[in-house]
């Protein structure tokens, strides 16, 4: 987990500054792609109940293994998104607050797709999410036997990338760079 202080903030809704370069390992750093969303004045994500549907230029997408138990693939996609959302903070979203004034926590600005695949689709899937750069979570089979972050982290880091038993993975970018690292992968049911 990334413990770099958070130096990006939304300075107003559809609009974010320049974030902190993100890199998969052997490729150059590049930065987070914009998450402002492709929408008509009033209809964008601070529009309100009855809006357009909105269409953000960039995804956020979950890949889970097709063989996993349902509790797994809940699991597995919480900590996965939870990466995205510490390392890339634009794809937050202002706190929520209801009508009593009691606050809540914000969460993602755009919804997560969850997909699922073969074992061969996550490989392929991760290969070229690497290939792009884009920044991706990785959650192994080996994680499954940990029980905190730090033996986590020692489990991932004991494989070499091509030897990673991948349950799943999140990946984020521009929609179209998203949609090519899916490429054989189908929506989960």
């Amino acid at each position: 987990m990334n413990t770099a202080p958070n130096t990006t903030q939304a300075t107003a809704p559809n609009t974010t500054q320049a974030t902190t370069p993100i890199a998969a390992p052997g490729t150059k750093p590049i930065a987070a792609p914009d998450t402002k969303p492709i929408a008509a004045p009033g209809t964008g994500p601070d529009a309100g109940p009855g809006a357009a549907p909105v269409r953000f230029d960039t995804k956020i997408a979950v890949l889970l293994r097709d063989d996993l138990e349902t509790w797994r693939r809940l699991n597995v996609t919480a900590f996965l998104v939870s990466g995205l959302g510490a390392t890339v903070p634009e794809v937050i979203g202002a706190p929520y607050e209801d009508a009593d004034g009691v606050p809540y926590l914000p969460m993602f600005r755009q919804p997560v797709l969850v997909f699922e695949g073969a074992k061969e689709t996550l490989t392929a899937a991760h290969g070229r999410a690497l290939a792009r750069a884009l920044p991706c979570a990785v959650f192994t089979a080996d994680l499954f036997a940990t029980g905190h972050d730090g033996a986590n982290r020692a489990a991932v880091r004991a494989v070499p990338t091509a030897g990673l038993d991948l349950v799943g993975l999140a990946v984020y970018g521009p929609r179209n760079g998203v949609d090519k690292v899916l490429k054989g992968a189908r929506m989960h049911p």
